[in-house]
C-alpha cells in the first residue's frame, strides 16, 4: 500500500523547486517588475492560486529565488575554496574563479542575483540583504586573511572585488580568457598594489 503521508511533502517539495526555477528565468528575462504570478503560473502549468499556496507574493517568491541563487553559489564556492591552511592570495584566486564561473554560466539564479537590488522589493528586501550579507561574509572571510598593507580597508576591497567580479558578464566574449584566467588577473591586480610593490 502507498502511504500518501510521505508522498505529499515531496510532491508539494518538488512543485516548489518549479515554481522557483521557473521565477527565475522569469525574472532573468524580464525583471522583477514586469513578470507577474500569473505569468510564472502559465509557464508553470499551475493556477496563479495554487502559487501563491506555496508564496504568499511575489515578493516571497523573489526571496526564494534569491536565497537559493546564494545556496547555490556557496555551495560552489565552498567546492572550490582550498580552506584556511592555503596561501592567502591561492585561495582567493580559487574563491573568485568559482565566483566568476557562476556568473559566465548565465544560470537565472545568477542573474537575478545580479540584476535584482533588494530595493526592487521593499516586502522583501529584508531577506534579499540577509542572503546577500551571508555571500559576501563569505567572501570577507577570505579576505581577512590576506596579508595587506597598512591601512587597506578590506571591507571596499571586497566591494570593489565583487563589483568587478560581476561585471565580467558585460564584457567578457565568447572565446576569451578563461574564468580561471580572469580571477587571476583581478586578484594580481589588486594583490601587488596592497602589497605596496608599486
Amino acid at each position: 500500500m502507498t502511504n500518501t503521508a510521505t508522498q505529499t511533502p515531496t510532491r508539494a517539495n518538488n512543485r516548489i523547486g518549479v515554481v522557483r526555477d521557473i521565477a527565475a528565468e522569469l525574472f532573468a528575462e524580464k525583471g522583477f517588475h514586469e513578470t507577474t504570478m500569473r505569468d510564472i503560473a502559465r509557464r508553470a502549468g499551475m493556477l496563479p492560486g495554487s502559487i501563491y499556496y506555496h508564496f504568499p507574493s511575489k515578493a516571497d517568491l523573489l526571496a526564494g529565488v534569491y536565497e537559493e541563487g546564494v545556496s547555490r553559489l556557496l555551495a560552489r564556492i565552498d567546492a572550490a575554496d582550498p580552506g584556511p591552511r592555503a596561501e592567502p592570495w591561492a585561495r582567493l584566486e580559487a574563491v573568485m574563479t568559482a565566483h566568476v564561473e557562476a556568473i559566465l554560466d548565465r544560470s537565472a539564479y545568477a542573474r537575478v542575483m545580479i540584476r535584482v537590488l533588494p530595493d526592487a522589493a521593499p516586502g522583501a528586501a529584508a531577506r534579499l540583504i540577509e542572503a546577500r550579507d551571508r555571500y559576501e561574509a563569505r567572501i570577507a572571510e577570505v579576505i581577512a586573511r590576506l596579508p595587506l598593507a597598512p591601512g587597506i580597508d578590506r571591507r571596499l576591497l571586497r566591494l570593489f572585488l565583487l563589483g568587478a567580479a560581476n561585471h565580467v558578464q558585460v564584457w567578457r566574449r565568447e572565446g576569451g580568457r578563461s574564468p580561471a584566467e580572469i580571477a587571476v588577473a583581478l586578484v594580481r591586480l589588486l594583490r601587488d598594489p596592497a602589497r605596496g610593490h608599486g
